[in-house]
C-alpha cells in the first residue's frame, strides 16, 4: 500500500455519540501510540473515529523522557512531545475524544456495545489499544508505599529524589533508561537485577558501566520493603547465588520488571493467552469479526512504540475493509 499525499483539507469533527446517538464507525479504546495511529488512519479514511481514554493521551510513551530508536529522530525524541504531536495529528483529521474509561464490552451484539461509568456506546467496529501497565514486585507494603518511595515511573517521580539514594529493579531497556536518568539527579543509584547480565540493548551497557554513582547488584531480588514513619527507608535483597540477604538503605525504589496487559474490562469477550494478552493475527484481527487489537496489549514478540504505531495503522485499515463489506 502506498502512502497518501498530504492535503490541506481536514475531516470535520463530529459530535461524540452517546447512548442514543449515532453508531460509531470505529471505536478506539486507548490513546497511546497504537490508538492514536488507529484513530488517525480511520479518520483519514472518512470514518467516524471515536477514541476512549480515561486519563490523558500518550500512554507509557508520554512518560518516557528520551527515545533513541524511533525512526526519523537522529538525536532521539522526547516521549511526551512525540505523544502530543501524535494527538495533534489525530485531532487534525477529526478524531473525537471521549474522556471516559471503558469498563465493559458486549461483542455479541450488533452493533457492539461499550460501557463506561456514564454511558453506553455502540460501534460497528472496535480497536482495542489499552496497552499494558507496570508489573509490581508483589511485596508486602508495596501498595501502601506507592507514592511514598515506591514508583513505577522514573521520569514522573525521579525529581522527588534529587540528591538522594535510590534503587532501580529490573534488567531491560526500561530499567537501564531509568538508571541513566536517575544517575543525573540522584546521589547514588543501585541497579538490582536477578541475573548476572542485563537484558537491555547493548548500547546501554557501556553507558551504565561509565556512571560513577551507579552500583550493580547482580543475581539479586528484592525480598522486603523497609518503612520508617510511613515512607520507604530501604530494601532487603537476596543474593540468589549465595542466599545472603543485604539491606540497602534507599529513599526510593523504581520498579521496572515488565508489564501486565490492561484487559480486565474484556471479561471473556475475547481470547487471551496464558499471560492475559489478547490473541490476534498479524493484522490485529481477533476471533470476533470487527474487533481488532493493537499495541502492547496484544500477543507479539516485540513491544515498542514503532510496532504499536504499525499495529494501529493495520487495524484501522482492516476495520475500514470490514465496514466496506
Amino acid at each position: 500500500m502506498t502512502e497518501e499525499t498530504a492535503t490541506n483539507e481536514t475531516t470535520p469533527a463530529c459530535k461524540a455519540p452517546g447512548a442514543t446517538d449515532e453508531v460509531i464507525d470505529v471505536a478506539v479504546i486507548g490513546a497511546g501510540p497504537a490508538g492514536l495511529t488507529a484513530g488517525l488512519y480511520a479518520a483519514r479514511a472518512g470514518l467516524n473515529a471515536v477514541m476512549f481514554e480515561r486519563i490523558s493521551p500518550g500512554g507509557q510513551l508520554a512518560q518516557t523522557e528520551h527515545m533513541e530508536n524511533y525512526p526519523g529522530f537522529p538525536e532521539g525524541a522526547n516521549g511526551f512531545e512525540l505523544a502530543f504531536a501524535m494527538k495533534q495529528q489525530a485531532d487534525r483529521f477529526g478524531v473525537n475524544h471521549i474522556g471516559e474509561e471503558v469498563l465493559g464490552v458486549d461483542f455479541t451484539q450488533d452493533p457492539k456495545v461499550l460501557k463506561t461509568a456514564f454511558n453506553e456506546y455502540r460501534a460497528k467496529s472496535v480497536i482495542i489499544a489499552t496497552g499494558a501497565r507496570p508489573r509490581k514486585l508483589g511485596l508486602e507494603l508495596e501498595d501502601e508505599l506507592q507514592g511514598r518511595g515506591v514508583s513505577y515511573c522514573a521520569t514522573c517521580d525521579g525529581n522527588f529524589f534529587r540528591d538522594k539514594e535510590v534503587m532501580v529493579v529490573g534488567g531491560g531497556n526500561t530499567a537501564a533508561g531509568d538508571a541513566i536518568y536517575l544517575s543525573r539527579i540522584c546521589k547514588k543509584v543501585y541497579l538490582v537485577h536477578r541475573r548476572d547480565k542485563l537484558r537491555a540493548t547493548a548500547i546501554y551497557h557501556k553507558r551504565l558501566e561509565d556512571l560513577p554513582n551507579l552500583e550493580f547488584v547482580w543475581n539479586a531480588v528484592p525480598r522486603k520493603l523497609v518503612a520508617d514513619e510511613g515512607k520507604l527507608a530501604g530494601v532487603r535483597v537476596e543474593v540468589l547465588t549465595t542466599g545472603e540477604e543485604r539491606d540497602i538503605p534507599v529513599d526510593g525504589v523504581f520498579v521496572a520488571v515488565g508489564t501486565e496487559p490492561n484487559t480486565e474490562f474484556l471479561e471473556g469477550a475475547l481470547t487471551l493467552d496464558e499471560t492475559g494478552y489478547v490473541v490476534a493475527d498479524e493484522t490485529g484481527a481477533t476471533d470476533v469479526p470487527g474487533v481488532y487489537v493493537a499495541g502492547d496489549v496484544r500477543t507479539k514478540a516485540l513491544r515498542q512504540v514503532v510496532t504499536a504505531v504499525a499495529d494501529g495503522a493495520l487495524c484501522a485499515e482492516e476495520a475500514a475493509e470490514y465496514l466496506a463489506i
